[in-house]
């Protein structure tokens, strides 16, 4: 529904605007979806977290993890709702997680350095995980996300090594956890994803 929507809008604007070849029309339509699909699946994320009572913790997982997320990658499912639920699941998920587990100090430097490990070794393999939809095919700009997925996710552990605060504490492990399980060849192939840039690598 939404991808013939903006298929349809961006055809509009290419007989508006004549001289957009289909590269550029293509970046148009990306950012179409972008600003039709992912917004909303955001805002419907919030209210389901605050039906159930996590709507702040929701919202701070968001943004905790925003930046880790958006250069280290991972799956897309293949339908909107299907994402719609995975985005809530991901995002209350950790927040309700966060919200009723408390680690002791030893545990907590456990998995802050068993999950640094995992971590390094999977942005080094897969970082930046892109799709079939959105390849990321220059060399420069894969180089360019990995290093800032490392550096985000460094940051991010750093930060929970010394934070006082339980809640956050837990949103940035349990957090990072997942999404770098969600850029793994098992994920992509649990979900039937394809690495976009792999296919090109192979043409």
């Amino acid at each position: 529904m939404i991808d013939k929507i903006t298929q349809s809008l961006t055809n509009k604007i290419r007989k508006e605007m004549p001289d957009i070849d289909d590269e550029r029309a293509e970046i148009i339509n990306y950012g179409l979806q972008i600003l039709l699909g992912e917004v909303p699946k955001i805002f419907i994320m919030l209210a389901i977290a605050y039906v159930l009572g996590v709507f702040k913790l929701s919202l701070l997982t968001f943004l905790i993890l925003l930046p880790y997320r958006t250069f280290s990658g991972g799956f897309h499912l293949k339908t909107h709702i299907g994402c719609i639920i995975s985005t809530t699941a991901f995002y209350s998920g950790v927040a309700l997680l966060s919200k009723s587990i408390v680690l002791d100090n030893i545990t907590k430097y456990f998995l802050i350095f068993a999950i640094g490990i995992f971590g390094i070794i999977m942005i080094r393999l897969y970082a930046p995980a892109d799709t079939e939809n959105v390849p990321i095919i220059s060399k420069k700009d894969r180089r360019q996300k990995q290093i800032l997925s490392y550096i985000t996710f460094i940051i991010g552990l750093g930060i929970a090594a010394f934070i006082k605060n339980n809640v956050i504490l837990n949103i940035i492990i349990f957090g990072y956890l997942v999404q770098t399980c969600m850029i793994t060849r098992l994920a992509y192939k649990i979900t039937n994803n394809k690495y976009g840039y792999e296919l090109y690598e192979n043409a």
